[in-house]
């Protein structure tokens, strides 16, 4: 009977321990599940267990309790987190600066370098030295040509009228460039050919503000001007003078001339009104009576420039109307718009653009060319207008009949 007494308590002792270890177990699954889905970012791989626990795996016997094996899980959690925590703070945070020019966000403003020039630098030496820099001058004014071979005899007329402080750029309709070699000054000119486009049409794609930024004044001109009684440091001194940020030399009078407004007159050096004929100006204020010079042979202020830029239309290469809107980029336009007479030019009228055409349907070159700009005006007034009514519109606002003169 002791024996089966003894038999007894064994087998009862063993079960207790059995329940025990079950009990254990289901709650230390309970509890890791609980673990589980409270830190999901918690690789079990990063769990350090100490080697004791490891034996603990190995042998279920070795007398430690699933609470221990808890709290070494739980402590190793925590010091997981507190060094994600100290890791995250000490992260560089990514660079993303909203005032620099769009797409240079993700750049540190002291690198950004938004605006350019056509000035030529040294393909050898080194850019910060001092004796012997890129740059022997920076030239402060900018004149640009469009021009043909053929007149390179009136190019190179009007290039020696300007001084060095001027960055020479022609602009190549017919594609010859190489043979303009034979003058000196080209050597330093910046030269662009791209066949059978007007200056309009380049003035849009390599004049952007940002490029001739550093540039107070901008020179586009044609490449049909005789330029015999014409200083352009004298030019730009008459301008600062009288204030004009967009301005023309006065024209000769006995040939090519359009419009009274830019002709020369020999009563000052510089003027901004004229009278035309009967109805041509609603205001006297307006174009073409003031506030109004022609493209032939215009002169940009830069900050003037900025505005006349984003005004030539991509598709319109001629430019024809947009002397009409130039007084929208200038506040008191009758007032800062003018043409300077005592330094002027002659408009020699050589058609030679107009030759670079195609005749179609019987018609010269020339006539071609004459069609499409005559279309573009049209066109260019019918945007103008169109975008400053739906302005107007937009705002509740009655357009004045003014503004589409």
């Amino acid at each position: 009977m002791a024996k089966l007494g003894n038999f007894g308590r064994g087998a009862l002792l063993r079960t207790n321990e059995s329940m025990r270890l079950s009990i254990s177990t289901i709650i230390g699954v309970m509890l890791g599940y609980l673990f589980g889905i409270s830190f999901p970012t918690v690789s079990i791989t990063k769990l350090q267990f100490p080697s004791n626990i490891i034996s603990y795996i190995e042998d279920r016997n070795s007398g430690i309790m699933t609470q221990t094996l808890l709290n070494h899980a739980w402590t190793s959690v925590s010091s997981h987190k507190r060094n994600n925590s100290a890791s995250s703070s000490d992260e560089i945070p990514k660079i993303y600066v909203p005032s620099n020019p769009r797409g240079a966000e993700r750049l540190p403003p002291g690198i950004v370098v938004p605006e350019s020039d056509f000035y030529l630098r040294r393909l050898s030496g080194n850019p910060d030295e001092v004796r012997k820099p890129d740059l022997v001058i920076q030239q402060k004014y900018l004149v640009t040509f469009t021009v043909g071979y053929d007149q390179k005899a009136n190019i190179d007329a009007a290039v020696k009228k300007f001084s060095e402080n001027f960055t020479i750029l022609l602009f190549h309709y017919d594609g010859r460039i190489s043979e303009w070699d034979e003058f000196e000054w080209s050597k330093r000119a910046i030269h662009v050919g791209v066949k059978k486009q007007t200056k309009w049409w380049y003035a849009k794609r390599f004049l952007h503000p940002d490029i001739v930024s550093p540039y107070e004044y901008i020179f586009v001109w044609d490449e049909d001007l005789g330029v015999e009684h014409f200083n352009a440091e004298e030019y730009i001194r008459l301008v600062k003078k009288h204030g004009l940020e967009i301005s023309q030399p006065g024209l000769e009078p006995d040939r090519g001339l359009s419009w009274q407004m830019t002709k020369r007159r020999g009563d000052g050096e510089v003027h901004k009104e004229t009278e035309e004929k009967p109805g041509w100006c609603s205001d006297p204020h307006l174009p073409p009576c003031a506030a109004f010079v022609e493209i032939m042979a215009t002169v940009f202020s830069r900050d003037a420039w900025r505005c006349v830029w984003h005004m030539i239309q991509n598709d319109l290469v001629h430019g024809w109307g947009l002397d009409l809107a130039l007084r929208r980029c200038v506040e008191l336009a009758h007032e800062k718009i003018g043409v300077v007479d005592a330094q002027w030019i002659v408009h020699q009228v050589v058609p030679s653009l107009g030759n670079q055409g195609k005749a179609e349907n019987g018609k010269a070159p020339w006539e071609g060319v004459r069609e499409r700009c005559t279309k573009e005006w049209g066109m260019f007034q019918t945007r103008l207008a169109d975008a400053e009514k739906a302005y107007y519109k937009e705002r509740g606002i009655t357009p004045p009949n003014s503004t589409f003169s």
